[in-house]
């Protein structure tokens, strides 16, 4: 068998395989590749119009896309935004969020967008000046300065160069001015008044009660003088001569205060209602001139009734009290027409305007108002005090008010504006009482826990006098209508009256 294999083998092995004769060409081929490549066209030629009869392939009618402009144009936005970006990081932009945000209100962009911090306002500003360019900025401003200054030289006065004529009729003017006659006589009698108060002097000294004295207050015709005390009586003295005319029985509790009508005494019969006074027991008398019984009582404040004003018509009382209101009552009809509630604490003192328009408050809580009669709202809001108010006063301008305050200080606010015209650092302990001069307002009258009594200066706010001569708190004041006259009364039991020699 091995020897049958070995036979197979070797004539499988002698067997030569055939060999693929190739062809050799001599010289070159471009011929021939243009054949064949001429053969391929048309075999493709074919093959392409036999598949569009066949429906397989569709030829557009011409219409043709250009690739290269697209691609040109998604270039150029690219490169834009590349060099943006890189103008961007060269501009120089203020780290102060302010001067951010004023840049983009110059530009005419929002200050600041929903959820967008310092940094982020920092990077818009520095975006919009990379496409506006960094003259922008520069350029707005000058253009706002600009318009502003324009502005400002259309406010601005300007005067044409005036004739001889002009000159010599200005001359004549001035000099024949009755305004210039008038301020020159305004001088003359405020130096007169002020060399007056300046002589003032105690001229009678009266022990009124054997409690404090709290308040005082002088009739219309200058001729009385009422006085309060803590042992719930109330005196009317004879002035100058500082006599006992009556005492007024009827408070079970501290007098508050107790002041006369306008028109009492002058025009009102002895029988008609001339004085009302009010205590911490909230109870308010009304009282005539010919008994010592009060004639009727007011009632309806819960809680003490520090101060009771007249209205200058004489027809209104207002009261205050420590029930956080104050009250206005008619008295030709005998019934409460206004319940006002406005301040957070007690209200403590009242004091009407001169025309009758206006009532100004101070209370606890260190603020005052002024309310309108006609609508009963509060029309200016008299901030700054550090405590209590304890006294306000109308000048009879009609437009300064003071105020006295716990924290030694009285304030003179101006009612135009709205605005403190001037802090008059007053007294050592706190202001308790404070009066214009009721003819022209001419000095202002404070009095306070130091013991003394100081007059001022109205405009001006100099020290022009200072009443020194209570051994106790200085309680109340009050001026004279006729303005000769001045009245302290103190917690020493004694209220003294001070007169220009």
């Amino acid at each position: 068998r091995s020897l049958c294999r070995g036979t197979k083998m070797s004539d499988s092995e002698d067997a030569a395989p055939a060999m693929k004769r190739t062809r050799v060409y001599y010289g070159s081929l471009e011929e021939k590749e243009r054949e064949r490549l001429g053969a391929d066209t048309l075999r493709g030629s074919d093959a392409v119009k036999a598949g569009i009869e066949a429906g397989n392939i569709n030829i557009s009618s011409g219409e043709t896309m250009d690739m290269e402009e697209r691609v040109s144009e998604r270039q150029q936005e690219a490169l834009a935004a590349f060099e943006r970006r890189r103008r961007a990081r060269q501009i120089m932009v203020s780290t102060d969020d302010a001067e951010v945000k004023a840049g983009l209100r110059a530009l005419g962009e929002p200050i600041t967008l929903f959820g967008e911090g310092p940094a982020d306002r920092r990077e818009r500003l520095r975006s919009v000046l990379s496409v506006v360019g960094p003259d922008a900025l520069k350029k707005s401003r000058r253009d706002e300065e600009r318009a502003k200054r324009s502005q400002d030289e259309c406010q601005q006065t300007w005067y044409h160069e005036g004739s001889a004529h002009l000159k010599d009729a200005l001359s004549h003017t001035s000099t024949h001015s009755p305004f210039i006659l008038n301020y020159q006589t305004f001088s003359l009698i405020m130096i007169k008044m002020h060399k007056s108060l300046r002589n003032l002097n105690n001229f009678c000294s009266q022990i009124g009660d054997d409690r404090p004295i709290s308040f005082c207050h002088f009739s219309p015709d200058s001729k009385m003088l009422a006085t309060a005390s803590w042992s719930g009586l109330c005196k009317l003295w004879s002035v100058p001569d500082c006599s006992l005319i009556r005492t007024l029985r009827g408070h079970n509790t501290n007098v508050g205060s107790i002041v006369f009508r306008p028109q009492a005494g002058v025009s009102l019969d002895q029988s008609d209602v001339s004085l009302a006074s009010c205590a911490t027991d909230g109870s308010v008398k009304l009282w005539n001139l010919e008994s010592d019984e009060p004639v009727a009582d007011i009632e309806g404040h819960s809680e003490r009734v520090s101060r009771v004003s007249w209205h200058p018509s004489g027809r209104f009382l207002g009261t205050t009290s420590y029930d956080n209101s104050w009250r206005l009552w008619d008295l030709e009809v005998q019934e409460e027409i206004l319940h006002q509630e406005g301040h957070s604490k007690g209200v403590h003192d009242i004091h009407f305007h001169p025309d009758g328009s206006l009532a100004a408050t101070g209370g606890l809580d260190a603020f005052g108002r002024v309310w309108d009669l006609r609508t009963g709202r509060c029309v200016v809001f008299l901030e700054g005090h550090l405590k209590e108010i304890y006294s306000v006063h109308f000048s009879p301008n009609g437009y300064h008010i003071a105020t006295g305050s716990g924290d030694n200080t009285c304030k003179v606010w101006e009612l135009r504006n709205r605005k403190c015209l001037y802090t008059v650092p007053a007294h050592q302990n706190l202001v308790s009482a404070v009066r214009f001069q009721p003819t022209d307002g001419h000095f202002l009258l404070t009095g306070a826990y130091d013991n003394t009594a100081k007059v001022w200066s109205h405009p001006g706010w100099t020290p022009l006098k200072t009443l020194a001569g209570h051994e106790g708190k200085v309680m109340g004041v009050d001026v004279s209508p006729d303005g000769k006259l001045i009245a302290t009364s103190s917690y020493d039991r004694t209220f003294k009256l001070w007169l220009t020699e």
